[in-house]
């Protein structure tokens, strides 16, 4: 087109792309320097005033919160009573129902079934042999998929055969196969209930943010003194933690069910009853089978954390092996999670995109063929297992261990590389992450709820300023504030460093095919580890502090910042790429100007995301000296002080909600802006 220099972007093209905060810029600017100056001079002007409420919320006009909520759960457990039963018989007939199936799993799973008590049982039939349960399991990925998933979900039952981990691992099964279907069915019951009422779903709202921002460790301790030390606590909790994420698969799913098709259902007459589960959960169900196939992580997810509270099971084995920095026994034990999620992962996703087949015609066997040869299985390994040990349990002079290959393999890189890993950690220390914590632990309580009252007013509006501030100010009236800086502190230069790394990795992954599938299945590995298994070689590496802390949250709040930024850079329309084209953009110019604008949205969820991972995270690196909110409910957990983990709890879900609604209304804001 004349007038116009190769290489340029068309003026239709420049309005796609402006920045996020366009003529507000001295406010962000004056807002920083207010800040910084503040942070800098605090102790000087309360030495100048002598006024310490500047640096410290004063003692006497503290909520103390924590002793209220202590002395409520107290009564709660031995005072209250419902006439006909306390609460306390009411929450041990909760575990009662819980432990039936639980205590069942794990007879047939590991334990055989007795009959009598202590040293008197007597075993009436032992567990399934650990080749039939491979032959289940292989059978469920043939039927889910096809042969390449049965091998795989074969191999990984076998690998846990192979490498030791067998009890434990079935210990775990039996708690993740009772806990998913709880998890899953009352999720999908809410869901329903919130689809269907309007104020069911508002009151749902709130209630889901909090179950999904509070750290899991605030609510064990509740939990804890309601159900008691063991596995139906452990369970408990693992249910809470995993439902929310079903909940609102629900909600969406049963809202994107296509109206002709409940029009169709109206016109035959169908019942309010008749439409809820012949019409909209079976057009629902690929979406709903997203959300079970998130409880499943998120209850594996849980297996380690469950453990503190008697959950047993490979989780108990993490646990113990980090207590004692076991090195090879913690990774031995974290890998077999890893395969079992993998294979349970891989299985649910199966089921989530399986079509409907014909039903087969014929014999049992031609009708039923895996359920008849995984019972031919179950009968012969039975009967063979009476006369051949091996058949039954899996020999151990037959197993495998790596445990000394990751000791020796942790302690040779300690020994040739510890000068380099050394000064990686100074550098970072002294050039990030100190001059960051002196920043925010120098401000002030007063102005940091003014300050994020206006950041969140700017943004989003009045309503979420004042919301913002009274939350803030709930943290600093509860004496955490100084915790709550050091948590800004390790979340925001956790944040900063992963999506330093995770866009560039998206955009290469979006790029380049080939890239993109090495990239997306190291992010797919990353997600399916448990959040404590980063724990055991960053300590080993870098020793206790923030940070080790800081690489742990790195690492398990990667995955989401690169595959949002891939999904960006993916999305955006071909009709703009090719507009650009035509107006002589080079590739770097199509990246810069048009397809990095466009997926502006799209990165700031993977924002998102990575902070709420970056926050639960934190919660766990506890464990390894942080002094933060997070070992603030960490201690309450040890000390069986549920106000105090409670409150802690709710500090951190505070600073998430924040960030949350932040973050969403950054995105909000640039979708409008680029006609989205």
């Amino acid at each position: 087109m004349p007038g116009r220099k190769p290489g340029s972007v068309p003026a239709d093209l420049r309005g796609h792309i402006g920045g996020l905060f366009k003529g507000a810029r001295l406010f962000w600017l004056g807002l920083f320097a207010v800040t910084w100056l503040l942070s800098q001079y605090s102790f000087q002007i309360y030495k100048a005033l002598d006024a310490r409420w500047i640096i410290r919320f004063p003692a006497q006009f503290q909520l103390n919160l924590d002793t209220h909520i202590s002395a409520f759960l107290d009564w709660l457990v031995n005072v209250a009573n419902f006439g006909l039963f306390t609460f306390r018989d009411l929450t041990r007939g909760i575990a009662w129902l819980i432990e039936l199936p639980y205590q069942f799993l794990r007879n047939i799973l590991i334990e055989g079934f007795q009959s009598g008590l202590g040293n008197e049982a007597v075993q009436i039939a032992p567990s399934l042999s650990w080749i039939a349960v491979i032959v289940i399991a292989v059978a469920v990925g043939h039927y889910a998929r096809d042969w390449a998933l049965a091998a795989l979900v074969g191999a990984c039952f076998l690998y846990l055969a192979v490498f030791g981990q067998w009890d434990s691992a079935m210990i775990t099964l039996a708690s993740v196969l009772v806990a998913v279907p709880i998890g899953a069915l009352g999720g999908l019951g809410l869901g329903i209930l919130a689809y269907r009422s309007p104020w069911i779903d508002r009151l749902l709202r709130p209630v889901l943010d909090l179950m999904q921002t509070v750290p899991v460790f605030a609510y064990l301790v509740p939990i804890l003194i309601l159900f008691g030390f063991g596995p139906v606590a452990a369970l408990v909790a693992t249910v809470i933690y995993a439902m929310p994420p079903m909940i609102r698969v629900t909600i969406l799913a049963l809202r994107g069910v296509p109206e002709d098709l409940l029009e169709a259902g109206r016109m035959m007459g169908a019942t309010p009853r008749q439409m809820t589960w012949k019409v909209l959960v079976p057009a629902a169900t690929p979406t709903l089978m997203v959300g079970v196939n998130q409880v499943i992580m998120l209850t594996l997810n849980m297996v380690i954390i469950a453990s503190m509270i008697g959950a047993g099971g490979l989780g108990f084995d993490v646990l113990a092996s980090l207590r004692k920095l076991d090195i090879g026994g913690g990774i031995e034990a974290g890998l077999a999670i890893v395969v079992m999620a993998i294979a349970l992962d891989r299985a649910s996703q199966a089921f989530a995109e399986r079509r409907v087949r014909h039903r087969r015609t014929g014999s049992a066997l031609q009708r039923h063929p895996w359920s008849m040869t995984a019972l031919a299985v179950i009968v012969g390994t039975f009967l063979l297992g009476q006369v051949v040990p091996a058949v039954q349990s899996y020999p151990p002079a037959w197993e495998i261990s790596t445990g000394a290959f990751w000791s020796d393999g942790m302690e040779w890189i300690n020994v040739n590389f510890f000068d380099t890993l050394e000064a990686i950690k100074t550098v970072l220390l002294t050039g990030l992450l100190l001059p960051v914590k002196k920043f925010f632990a120098g401000i002030p309580w007063p102005w940091g709820i003014i300050a994020t009252g206006l950041i969140a007013w700017r943004v989003a509006g009045w309503q979420l300023g004042v919301a913002a501030a009274l939350m803030m100010a709930f943290i600093a009236a509860s004496g955490l504030w100084a915790k709550a800086m050091v948590t800004l502190y390790l979340c925001g230069v956790s944040v900063f460093i992963a999506v330093l790394i995770g866009t560039p990795l998206g955009i290469w992954a979006a790029q380049r095919p080939r890239a993109g599938r090495v990239i997306l299945g190291l992010m797919d590995t990353l997600q399916t580890l448990p959040s404590f298994i980063y724990l055991i070689p960053v300590v080993m590496l870098f020793r206790v502090g923030d940070f080790s802390a800081m690489i742990a949250v790195v690492l398990y709040a990667l995955a989401p910042a690169v595959r949002y930024a891939a999904h960006g850079i993916r999305e955006v329309p071909g009709e703009l790429l090719e507009a650009g084209k035509m107006a002589g953009c080079t590739p770097r110019q199509l990246l810069w100007r048009v397809k990095l604008p466009m997926a502006v949205p799209q990165l700031l969820l993977g924002l998102n995301q990575t902070i709420m991972l970056a926050l639960s995270m934190l919660v766990i690196t506890a464990l390894v000296g942080t002094r933060d909110l997070g070992q603030e409910v960490y201690i309450a957990l040890t000390k069986a002080n549920a106000g105090q983990g409670i409150v802690a709890g709710l500090s951190v879900a505070f600073i998430a909600i924040i960030a949350d609604r932040i973050v969403h209304a950054l995105s909000d804001s640039q979708k409008r802006r680029l006609g989205l």
